[in-house]
């Protein structure tokens, strides 16, 4: 079940980053990647990371 592997500290650095880039290219608004960023940093599965960003393009990576 790879959604439920446990993250790590660089795997939710890189979400931040991607958020970041959403941010920029005005896909979110600024209450939106404060929210999902702190969704970010309390996921603990891929999972969780993945429904945080399922409504992104795939080319903010």
């Amino acid at each position: 079940m790879p959604g439920h592997v446990r993250i790590s500290d660089a795997e939710r650095e890189s979400v931040v980053r991607r958020l970041g880039r959403a941010l920029r290219d005005g896909r979110l608004t600024i209450s939106e990647f404060d929210e999902r960023t702190r969704a970010v940093y309390a996921a603990r599965t891929r999972a969780e990371l993945a429904e945080v960003t399922e409504d992104l393009p795939r080319d903010l990576w």
